[in-house]
């Protein structure tokens, strides 16, 4: 029986394709017929698992982790609210209660704790000033200050009260340095005048400005609410001690001069520059080495009136011809040397005279 070539190669073709079906069909059934439970063939992956349909490696035992659970709630801890608490029952007409924000009002920040008072205001108790507290300041370029004070009297050892007017906002320890300065300085030199102190005259204290006012200067002490200018110090019986009062004495100006020198770093006066004439300026401001400036000329007292016209001739004094006899008898001894003059020679002194006479009404 004789093929020819055409009819060889299609039946050539056909038992190649059969048999490549025959090997992947046998492949899957042995795949198949692997035990489950056998360890060993779970080691070792199918030799024909090309499309992983074998039996999945196990995976290797996780250890048990041990989570710490939360301690047991004590029994005095307050009870947590339930759910159901939490929510405030509504108002009659649905309207919820003012203490609760809405969905229109929204909560309110809770209020900040209040800020712990310094060494300074608790030493400056209602015993020594009454200067309440007022809150920090903070204005433009570094105005302002923390821990500030609204100095409106200083109470005397005596329990007297010292009115600060108008009332100055100053740094707690400027406020405590000016109410030393008045209980155990001013009160004795009041004491000597011989009446207590009433009022301070407060001319000037916290305002935020630069130095002397001048546009474009350094931040003023007085910005700071570090400063105050005083003009006088009034007493109780009415006499007011200016303390660039040239009128007033010399003495009680210079005492001045050396309390406040001592207590304050800065004072400023007649004599520093023409801003500080008519007052004294006192401030605490910090300089490197605790640098002080004590500026402030005291004048002599000014004469209590000023010569402007010649004093009237008392009535005692003798006339004016008694006075002028002396210079007669003086002429009366020179007679002997005019005897022995000439008439001619009498007569020229007499001309000269005249004629200077005539200049000097001349010249008036």
């Amino acid at each position: 029986m004789t093929f020819s070539v055409p009819d060889f190669r299609r039946k050539w073709s056909c038992r190649g394709y059969m048999s490549v079906g025959a090997a992947m069909v046998t492949a899957a059934l042995g795949l198949l017929l692997v035990p489950a439970e056998s360890a060993e063939a779970r080691k070792y992956p199918a030799p024909f698992d090309i499309f992983g349909l074998g039996t999945p490696r196990p995976r290797a035992a996780a250890h048990a982790a041990k989570i710490p659970l939360p301690r047991p709630r004590p029994e005095e801890a307050p009870k947590a609210p339930s759910k159901a608490s939490d929510e405030a029952p509504p108002e009659a007409g649905g309207k919820s209660s003012p203490d609760q924000p809405s969905a229109d009002k929204p909560a309110e920040a809770a209020p900040s704790p209040q800020k712990q008072a310094s060494a300074c205001r608790l030493a400056l108790t209602e015993d020594i000033a009454i200067a309440p507290s007022i809150p920090d300041i903070r204005g433009p370029g570094a105005c302002g200050g923390e821990d500030l004070v609204r100095l409106e009297a200083v109470v005397l050892p005596d329990k007297r009260k010292v009115t600060v007017k108008p009332a100055a906002i100053l740094r707690c320890t400027m406020a405590s340095a000016i109410a030393d300065w008045l209980r155990k300085d001013m009160v004795p030199l009041a004491a000597s005048l011989g009446s207590p102190i009433s009022d301070l005259d407060n001319f000037d204290s916290f305002e935020c400005r630069g130095r002397n006012r001048v546009a474009g200067a350094l931040l003023s002490e007085h910005g700071k609410a570090n400063a105050i200018d005083i003009r006088a110090i009034k007493l109780v019986n009415g006499q007011s001690i200016g303390l660039t009062d040239r009128t007033l004495s010399r003495d009680v100006r210079e005492r001045v001069l050396h309390s406040v020198c001592a207590r304050f770093s800065t004072v400023l006066g007649p004599g520093s520059d023409w801003y500080h004439e008519d007052h004294i300026h006192l401030d605490l401001a910090q300089r490197r080495n605790d640098y002080r400036i004590c500026q402030w000329n005291v004048w002599d007292p000014l004469p209590q009136v000023a010569p402007l016209l010649p004093a009237e001739r008392p009535e005692e004094a003798p006339p004016r011809e008694v006075a002028a006899k002396p210079e007669a008898k003086e002429g009366a001894d020179d007679e002997p040397a005019e005897k022995s003059s000439s008439p001619e020679e009498k007569s020229l002194p007499a001309k000269k005279s005249q004629s200077s006479r005539q200049a000097t009404k001349k010249r008036r």
